[in-house]
């Protein structure tokens, strides 16, 4: 701390060697600082919790909203690794209805097209539908980004293969059809 009250110096942000996903270092038998959790004795219970009611609300064009096959899709891929109870729901809600935002805005734009009217001056300018969607894809990646840290992090067991976030361009083509 400087003398003005400011933080300078120290540590760089992502500096330093970067840590290993726990497979890798169950692969090398060197388990130091790894906490593998013990397996739950007899435990019951539903297969993905009850989904939140704004999550399957009806939109106002008619349509429902794809944030519940999302968010139970993504709870089913973090159980089969074992990590549903280290994944804040709320982040998995989160990432759920910004997908479900995402197609909505992919949706619009292939409605009304990539270009608007502007209000005042009815020139031509860019559909805040695109926009919209580049932030919303902005908060999805974020938000799978620290899902699949966590998963790396601590899943015991190889955590490859298919995700739901391989399958948004996929879930975004079935909406247009009406799926």
């Amino acid at each position: 701390m400087a003398k003005d009250g400011t933080a300078r110096g120290g540590q760089r942000i992502g500096a330093g060697r970067k840590s290993k996903a726990l497979t890798d270092k169950i692969a090398d038998g060197r388990l130091n600082g790894a906490m593998i959790l013990p397996e739950p004795t007899e435990i019951e219970g539903a297969d993905v919790p009850a989904v939140k009611d704004y999550l399957k609300a009806t939109q106002k064009n008619g349509k429902d909203l794809c944030a519940e096959d999302i968010y139970i899709e993504t709870y089913k891929w973090l159980k089969d690794r074992s990590c549903e109870m280290l994944v804040n729901n709320q982040l998995i809600e989160q990432y759920a209805m910004s997908v479900s935002r995402w197609i909505q805005c992919e949706e619009c734009i292939s409605e009304y097209g990539f270009l608007a009217k502007h209000p005042t001056t009815s020139a031509a300018i860019a559909s805040p539908y695109v926009a919209m969607s580049r932030e919303y894809m902005k908060q999805v990646n974020q938000c799978w980004y620290q899902i699949y840290q966590i998963v790396k992090e601590n899943c015991s067991v190889e955590f490859g293969g298919r995700s739901p976030q391989d399958d948004l361009m996929e879930r975004l083509l079935s909406a247009r059809k009406g799926k």
